[in-house]
């Protein structure tokens, strides 16, 4: 399969490792960024083609990720969908708004295409997928990261939360802290209550999740290591995508 990359950041480095590494079944064929040189630096290391455009990345591309913003998703995977291309995207915060999710899912399917989210920093997604079968009660959500990651300077060791709300605001005031949230709501199918805390005492990012339901109550911690390259961006979201793009070439493949 050949995979092209849209933004050449953290995840899109920790992908090239990957296949150097031999640990990615697919081709990284096509890089695309905003700031070319991040683009060219990340093809040479593959061997890839460098996009100066999202046509010329659709062009190369039978598949394309999204790892850049959600000002990305909104403005270039109508575009790539309507060519038929399948995408996979990583800045999920932008369809939990709805009008836009109805949009390009009316896209995907008029163009026989498909979209793919993966699991990302979070644990038990595949669980409350198989929950929503019955009926889910309550979906929360609290993040805790090292002050850095939120972009904050807090002295001493006291904690601040910074945000307690819904994930469709927590993703707008947060578009790159808190995707989990929006991954959780979207395989939940509710609007999940969120709590961001600043707290100086942790080096993780750390996301706590409760679910209760008909089917019982799950509880999962998850502390992630950060990027090395971008310290808002857990490890774990990059394997994620990996993940996912191995999954898509498997015959036996485990989990929903």
């Amino acid at each position: 399969m050949k995979v092209g990359i849209m933004g050449c950041g953290s995840i899109a480095n920790t992908l090239v490792r990957f296949k150097l590494e031999d640990k990615l079944n697919v081709d990284l064929t096509c890089f695309y960024d905003l700031n070319i040189d991040n683009a060219t630096k990340l093809a040479k290391k593959v061997n890839a083609q460098v996009a100066n455009s999202i046509e010329e990345l659709i062009k190369n591309s039978e598949l394309i990720l999204e790892c850049a913003s959600q000002g990305a998703v909104r403005g270039s995977i109508p575009q790539i969908l309507k060519s038929g291309t399948n995408v996979i995207i990583m800045s999920v915060g932008a369809l939990l708004d709805t009008d836009f999710k109805a949009n390009i899912e009316s896209i995907a399917k008029e163009n026989n295409s498909t979209i793919y989210l993966p699991t990302g920093a979070i644990t038990g997604i595949d669980t409350v997928k198989a929950a929503r079968l019955g009926e889910i009660e309550s979906v929360s959500l609290i993040t805790r990261k090292p002050p850095i990651s939120l972009g904050q300077e807090i002295e001493g060791d006291t904690e601040k939360v910074l945000f307690e709300g819904k994930a469709s605001e927590a993703v707008k005031e947060f578009p790159k802290n808190i995707n989990v949230s929006s991954t959780l709501s979207l395989a939940s199918g509710i609007d999940a209550d969120v709590k961001i805390i600043a707290d100086p005492k942790i080096e993780n990012n750390t996301h706590e999740v409760h679910i209760k339901g008909t089917f019982g109550e799950l509880v999962t911690i998850t502390s992630n290591v950060s990027s090395p390259d971008n310290p808002k961006t857990s490890m774990l979201a990059a394997f994620s995508a990996a993940s996912l793009l191995n999954k898509l070439s498997e015959t036996i493949q485990v989990g929903s």
